[in-house]
């Protein structure tokens, strides 16, 4: 859909933000739409599609180049989860998991060694990577967890078993979470390490382009040199990265809502009932103009946010309230869609339905709605009560 509506320098502020949105739109219009109800069907990542992603330059984004990344913003991440999320939001998640959880939240917390070992390779798509948070026993309370680490010689030993993790089926490494003597500490944990092990892959309502697993760690044995950062720093590490996370999962429901919009339009024009189109009919026009007003709405807060998200800077209030808002305005319009379709909608043969699964994760992925509130709440009180 068009930003021309809207001014152009908030969605694309620099001619390099322009020409990025346009590159991504062109490769998804090219080799993401055509497979994407395949590998929804299927339940499985395009692997092969997934490592083009990093020819593009896209999986190391927000890197600086002198670590071979693109050297982009928040903003730019937002375009690009945006733009795949118009398409086929699984495989996005899986570019989501891959590049903002591990790749974003790895280079702000590893040293040069661990950087030489990782980036390259996840970068360019080599190994596809993932994070492991949250528990079977503790989801939202991210502290809760029980999954522990001590240490053993040249070693770290790791139990515990991470769920619902995405990548966890075709990731090689993942940036996991583990307490050490109750403080939650960060590991990069290969799939090659001796107790390291996977389930069978996790079937899902939506976002079944990307795939879903537990990772279990059995006296899991974790070279030392693999510690991030400092015993404990896990929380900080975790609360850095929730922000461009919970941004990207915002512009994902914005691509979602869009693509909504856009299939209303044209069907309401192109379908006629009682001889006139149905876009003739009042119910219908609410639809249309309700859900592209949701949509900029969102949109603008979720790019409005961005502009002020940087890794030395926090601003939880801000990307708190554009998941809040923006999570529910993809599975909202999605909705409107498909009941402006009828029957059609509901079919496979149109992508409605498929969008319409995918967006009900974005209301409990990267934080649940209840949990926005609370942090809402929260903080705000302290800004403003105090």
């Amino acid at each position: 859909m068009s930003d021309a509506p809207t001014s152009d320098s908030l969605f694309n502020p620099t001619d390099e933000h322009r020409m990025l949105r346009q590159t991504v739109a062109d490769f998804v219009a090219r080799e993401v739409e055509p497979q994407a109800a395949e590998h929804d069907a299927r339940g499985e990542l395009n692997v092969p599609l997934f490592r083009k992603l990093g020819e593009l330059g896209l999986l190391g984004i927000t890197v600086p180049e002198a670590h071979g990344g693109a050297g982009m913003d928040a903003v730019a991440a937002v375009i690009v989860h945006e733009e795949l999320s118009k398409s086929d939001p699984g495989f996005c998640l899986a570019y989501l998991a891959h590049s903002m959880l591990f790749v974003n939240n790895f280079f702000h917390c590893s040293n040069d060694a661990q950087k030489r070992r990782y980036l390259d390779k996840t970068i360019r798509g080599e190994w596809v990577a993932g994070m492991g948070m949250t528990e079977p026993g503790a989801g939202t309370d991210v502290l809760g967890m029980s999954t522990t680490a001590r240490r053993d010689g040249a070693h770290w030993v790791l139990d515990g078993t991470k769920t619902y993790i995405t990548n966890g089926c075709e990731g090689f490494c993942f940036l996991v979470y583990a307490k050490v003597d109750g403080k939650v500490t960060a590991f990069v944990v290969d799939r090659d390490c001796p107790g390291f092990s996977t389930s069978n892959h996790i079937d899902k309502l939506g976002m079944r382009g990307s795939t879903m697993a537990e990772l279990v760690f059995d006296g899991c044995r974790v070279p030392a040199e693999n510690l991030l950062g400092e015993i404990g720093g896990g929380v900080v590490h975790m609360m850095r990265n929730l922000e461009i996370e919970r941004l990207t999962l915002a512009a994902m429901s914005c691509g979602i809502a869009s693509r909504c919009v856009e299939i209303m339009v044209r069907y309401g024009q192109d379908r006629k009932a009682f001889g006139e189109p149905l876009n003739r009919f009042g119910q219908i026009q609410r639809y249309i103009g309700d859900g592209y007003a949701m949509t900029e709405a969102a949109r603008c807060l979720t790019y409005n946010v961005a502009r002020d998200v940087r890794p030395d800077r926090r601003a939880r209030v801000g990307s708190d309230a554009a998941k809040l808002f923006a999570a529910p305005v993809g599975k909202t319009v999605a909705d409107w869609a498909m009941q402006v379709m009828g029957g059609a909608g509901y079919c496979r043969e149109y992508p409605v339905e498929r969008l319409w699964r995918d967006a009900k994760l974005l209301e409990i992925g990267g934080g649940t709605l209840e949990a926005h509130q609370k942090n809402l709440t929260k903080d705000l009180t302290k800004l403003i009560a105090s």
